[in-house]
């Protein structure tokens, strides 16, 4: 058996072409507007910034970026957010993370209005996705591999599950995202004990804990589906994910390859997120992916 490939590139493209679609039938004077704040020079923040005010453009979206000095303070950051909040012209507010250690991330990503929270990080729509309540954005990155599970037409329901890292960036809100889709889901981390017993029971794996190489063969269950999240740079450079690609794609049925799996949904849900807020802020209501 070799896995079959999930395509993020692929996939992402024909959401990214609906999006754009979907912009250019708005009969509005001020297209929808996403505002990037960016503090620092970090080489990695300035490349998925960059990509993201790209594809922003070229989609059809309005965009702007707001940089700011590493020796920016809290108190300023903070004010320069209520300024974006207030702003009737900016739909979504993206703040690039990581922020530098003197700024309490926190602090900042709760002073984004919940209705401008582009990355679906506030606690008040993190709350809402524990609920059940549809937010107005859902976390990028989990909302992604959602719609990649569906781009394949990959059941959720009934299925056991097994996510592997409890960040709340990921591992949090995908365990929320597929218990909604009527999954089993165990919430695997760093103390967890007989783990590679858990994920070999698992229909279909989540692996985000930041460890290259964590998931091998033998703790896939063969025709699994496997979703790698992991971005990690080994010393000569390569780019490789938590899941031991070429072993593990001889047992699994579906896996995401690094890069161009999850990586391209989590830009294309960005975009999504940015329309979606648009459009709550115009009274319209909203399709998602909790309940379907």
């Amino acid at each position: 058996m070799t896995a079959q490939i999930l395509d993020g590139k692929e996939t992402s493209k024909k959401l990214l072409d609906a999006v754009a679609e979907e912009l250019s039938t708005l009969q509005v004077v001020n297209r929808p507007k996403l505002a990037a704040v960016l503090v620092g020079e970090n080489p990695a923040s300035e490349i998925y910034v960059a990509r993201k005010m790209k594809i922003a453009e070229q989609i059809g979206l309005d965009s702007e970026l707001h940089r700011f000095p590493e020796t920016v303070s809290q108190h300023e950051l903070v004010e320069h957010l209520e300024l974006l909040n207030n702003d009737t012209l900016v739909n979504a507010i993206l703040v690039q993370l990581p922020l530098p250690k003197a700024i309490h991330s926190e602090t900042i990503l709760e002073t984004v209005s919940p209705q401008k929270d582009v990355d679906g990080f506030h606690p008040m729509n993190l709350g809402k996705l524990l609920l059940g309540i549809e937010p107005p954005a859902l976390p990028c990155t989990p909302a992604g591999i959602i719609q990649l599970l569906d781009a394949y037409k990959i059941p959720i329901e009934g299925k056991r599950a097994a996510v592997v890292g409890r960040s709340n960036i990921v591992g949090k809100p995908i365990t929320l995202m597929l218990t909604h889709r009527n999954a089993t889901v165990t919430l695997c981390h760093s103390l967890t004990q007989n783990l590679d017993e858990i994920v070999l029971s698992a229909d279909i794996v989540v692996a985000a804990a930041g460890q290259p190489g964590l998931i091998r063969a033998e703790a896939i269950k063969p025709g699994a589906v496997v979703i790698d999240v992991g971005i990690n740079r080994l010393p000569t450079g390569k780019l490789v994910g938590d899941v031991d690609f070429e072993s593990v794609k001889e047992r699994a049925g579906y896996i995401t390859p690094v890069p161009g799996g999850v990586g391209p949904m989590t830009i294309a849900m960005l975009m999504m997120n940015t329309v979606r807020l648009f459009k709550n802020q115009q009274g319209q209501s909203l399709h998602g992916l909790l309940f379907v």
